[in-house]
């Protein structure tokens, strides 16, 4: 059986050999590259199934890195942030990573965020009752995994596509900020609220026409999040 192939950008040697060991200790191959232009040129050549990216890179930025690989890949991204900058894990989140640790970090805890990144890659929870659900101009073939709205297709990450199908199932239901993260991101994330907070936001940029007075998915203040089903006339 193919080993999956991880991709690790760092710029800081010790880091790099300490990650790169620890994954091909669980069952990983590992590229490496330590810079930003490097990582897009590693990204290329070697199809990594996750990328483990640092923010601080020479040339290019991991946040430049991740917005450039996400405009054509949805490959699972983890990014490496500094302690406690809640800012940069944001603005990571933000450029379409799907996770990050920050530094220090141990390695029980990459791994743990690994093997749950690849997890909700891999795994389809949705369930619909039918191969479609429409939810006035906005409509979602199941069988393709295509979203449209007003008819123009939009580009949903798989995390973003997991969470409107979990939303739009339960059409004009408030639906509570923990059970969404449980199902989404894992049980391990009920608390993490920045992480859904900032998907909610990538998913309102991609279907709401005025993304700051929402249509769609409503804000329900300290309880949760609702889609709303509205009737087309």
């Amino acid at each position: 059986m193919k080993k999956p192939v991880a991709l690790v950008v760092d710029d800081e040697s010790n880091i790099l050999r300490f990650v790169r060991a620890n994954l091909r200790a669980s069952g990983f191959e590992v590229a490496s590259a330590t810079t930003g232009t490097e990582a897009l040129a590693k990204f290329e050549s070697e199809e990594p199934n996750i990328i483990i990216l640092d923010i601080m890179l020479p040339e290019l930025d991991g946040f430049s890195v991740c917005r450039r690989i996400r405009q054509v890949s949805d490959v699972p991204i983890i990014m490496i942030t500094a302690k406690g900058d809640m800012q940069d894990a944001v603005e990571g989140l933000n450029a379409g990573a799907d996770d990050y640790v920050t530094k220090p970090f141990a390695v029980e805890e990459l791994l743990a965020r690994v093997n749950a990144v690849l997890r909700r890659s891999q795994h389809d929870f949705c369930q619909p009752s039918s191969d479609q659900i429409k939810l006035g101009n906005l409509y979602i073939d199941m069988a393709q995994r295509r979203v449209y709205i007003n008819g123009e297709a939009v580009h949903l990450t798989p995390t973003e596509f997991k969470l409107l199908i979990y939303l739009a199932n339960q059409a004009d239901k408030v639906v509570p900020h923990d059970e969404i993260l449980e199902a989404i991101w894992g049980s391990e994330y009920r608390e993490c609220t920045h992480y859904l907070r900032v998907s909610i936001g990538r998913l309102r940029q991609k279907i709401e026409v005025d993304p700051g007075n929402p249509e769609y998915i409503v804000t329900c203040s300290g309880v949760g999040y609702m889609i709303r089903n509205l009737n087309v006339s």
